[in-house]
Order: C-alpha cells, then structure tokens, then sequence
C-alpha cells in the first residue's frame, strides 16, 4: 500500500511561546485531544504507520559528512517562511483516501498541512 506524509507546518518561533501555535491555552488543549483521536482513528482504520512532532528548528544540527570528517554546524539548515511543526506517515490505498487523510489531519491540528507521496 502506498504511504504519504502530512507534514504540519508553522511560522517561525510560534514553538517558543507557551501555547506553541495556538491562540490560547484551550484551543492547545482542543487540538491536542482532537489530534489524540485523529491518531487513534488512523490506527483503528489501518492507516497509521508513523506520527511525531518536532522541536523548534533552532534546536537542530546539520551534518555534512560527504567528505572526510563529518562537520556539524548549529541548524536549521535553511532559512524559511515556514518549517515543518510535525507529521504522520500513513498507508493509503491511493490519493483520494490520502488527500480525505490529510482534511482529517488539517482539521484535527487546526492547521494547514502539505501532502507527499513517499517514491515508489
């Protein structure tokens, strides 16, 4: 079966402030339970293969190891609009069933999400 990742995607630095993306601490809370549910529904469903969240870009590193010795730098690796907040990694049976995936995702994070197919 095909997989696809839903990636979250946010605004630079809203994972520093105490309710990350959200307006308010409910609304924090709504999401959470609703992405809770969404993630249960997924494995109940047999879609599930993978989900997690990311910590802010500021606390990655970037590795370089192409030649010689690997050089580590302080990340992100680029500077973007945007950077991905977090994820899923589902099995669709085609890109219908993961574009209706992806709605549920949207709509249980309270945030737009990108769809991509995995290469075959």
């Amino acid at each position: 079966m095909p997989q696809y990742l839903i990636s979250v995607w946010h605004s630079p630095g809203v994972q520093h402030r105490e309710t990350g993306p959200y307006a308010s601490e409910e609304e924090m809370r709504a999401a959470f339970q609703a992405v809770s549910e969404f993630n249960e529904a997924l494995q109940a469903e047999g879609a599930w293969v993978f989900a997690g969240g990311l910590v802010a870009p500021e606390e990655s590193v970037v590795i370089d190891g192409r030649a010689g010795e690997p050089v580590i730098s302080d990340g992100p690796f680029t500077q973007a609009q945007q950077h991905m907040g977090g994820f899923w990694v589902v099995d669709a049976a085609g890109p219908q069933q993961a574009e209706d995936l992806a709605a549920r995702a949207s709509k249980a994070c309270g945030n737009r999400v990108e769809l991509r197919p995995f290469q075959a």
